[in-house]
């Protein structure tokens, strides 16, 4: 029996709103440590966005060795696999990897090839149990950019194509190496269609359109669970228990902040799925919005903010929604002295003005339509608004289609 913990999406070195979050890091990867010993986990898999940007402080970076360091120590046989993200530089999360390995830690982040070929082979990693048997194969995917995977003729969407075709290139090759009672599992940093993401703040940046999704199709049935990361929400994806996003361990923006957070506990015997279950962890800051609904008027606003009880510590992160008819200068200094002595971290004030419904109306059809059916005019006015909270001028307009114009006429050579 092999017991697996799956986890995504730490992003180390994120700042919230200008407030570093690293004694909130260190929170959580105590709790993962404690997991992993009371949980009695032979595996540790990490499925991508160990860092927040590619290039991440040495604070950060020290972070992320000590506690590979701390828990290998703390549990002799245990392994860890760690893909890259969109946010990881892949090289520079590979660089120490000579030293890594002697911690029994695997790392994936650039797809090698071998004479032009992708070397899929490079991304199959044994894992084993307590006894040192290898139980598992495993599909250790990173990021896929183009270029990472194969180039497939469609008429589709090439990006879906190519990763499918990538993950049964190496899935045909991990059952040819498979031995009986071994199971196969897979690793991934995506968007999988039917994935729930954060309404209007899409802090995973995913593509409008959905350009990038790939459905949970490309992963056979031979993939006894695969191990999502990417979409911040723990979830199971299009109702397929195996298929899991274990979502970020703290909430990168308010739009989660009534997201589950934790690991998902995967028990593998004997090449079959035993169980799937959920080890919920509590960041250590909670996020807190006034208005809890929709924006409200600023007295209104106001009142409910001098009526607050003092927070306990950690002081919690405090987002305020205001509905203006016009801008207020002093609105900023009148909530600061409001919340004063609340013991909050007041993160972010957000005006919203009474023409916002129809923008959001906008922007939902702009999702559910794609920019491919929208003309360059409709994409720049919805632009504009998003950036100044107001209507394109007319001006602005007429300069637009003439720009727009003189293109056109200049055929397709001027609009490269």
């Amino acid at each position: 029996m092999i017991r697996i913990l799956h986890t995504s999406d730490w992003h180390l070195g994120q700042t919230f709103f200008g407030y570093e979050r690293t004694e909130e890091h260190e929170h959580f990867l105590d709790w993962l440590a404690g997991c992993l010993r009371s949980e009695q986990v032979d595996v540790l898999v990490v499925a991508g966005d160990v860092y927040d940007v590619s290039n991440p402080s040495a604070a950060a970076q020290r972070m992320f060795y000590r506690f590979i360091s701390r828990v290998t120590r703390e549990n002799p046989t245990l392994q860890l696999v760690v893909i890259a993200g969109n946010h990881d530089s892949a090289a520079r999360l590979e660089a120490p990897l000579p030293l890594l390995q002697e911690m029994r830690t695997a790392i994936k982040g650039v797809v090698r090839k071998k004479e032009g070929e992708i070397d899929y082979e490079d991304m199959i990693v044994e894992l084993c149990n307590s006894q040192g048997e290898a139980e598992v194969l495993c599909l250790a995917v990173p990021f896929l950019r183009q270029g990472d995977y194969p180039a497939v003729d469609t008429a589709g969407n090439p990006y879906a194509a190519g990763v499918k075709a990538l993950y049964n290139q190496i899935l045909q090759r991990a059952i040819r190496c498979k031995q009986p009672g071994q199971a196969i599992i897979a690793l991934g940093h995506l968007q999988a269609t039917g994935s729930e993401i954060a309404e209007k703040d899409h802090s995973e940046r995913t593509v409008i359109g959905g350009l990038e999704c790939v459905s949970p199709e490309a992963f056979p049935p031979s993939i006894v669970y695969m191990a999502l990361g990417h979409i911040h929400k723990s979830q199971r994806v299009s109702g397929r228990e195996n298929i899991r996003y274990a979502g970020s361990p703290l909430p990168m923006s308010f739009a989660e902040r009534n997201y589950r957070h934790g690991a998902v506990l995967v028990t593998i015997d004997r090449g079959e799925l035993l169980s799937i279950e959920q080890k919920e962890y509590l960041p250590l800051v909670g996020l807190l919005s006034i208005p809890s609904g929709k924006a409200e008027v600023p007295g209104e606003v106001l009142a409910q903010l001098h009526a607050l009880e003092i927070q306990p510590d950690p002081a919690p992160y405090l987002e305020v929604k205001i509905l203006l008819s016009e801008p207020e200068p002093m609105l900023k200094q009148r909530i600061e002295e409001a919340v004063a002595d609340k013991n909050v971290r007041l993160a972010r004030i957000v005006p919203m003005y009474h023409h916002t419904v129809r923008q959001e109306m906008q922007e939902e059809q702009t999702i559910s339509m794609g920019l491919q059916q929208m003309s360059p005019l409709e994409i720049a006015r919805l632009a504009f608004e998003r950036s100044y909270n107001g209507d394109m001028p007319e001006e602005l307009t007429h300069l637009f289609q003439e720009v727009c114009s003189a293109v056109m006429a200049a055929g397709p050579a001027a609009s490269r």
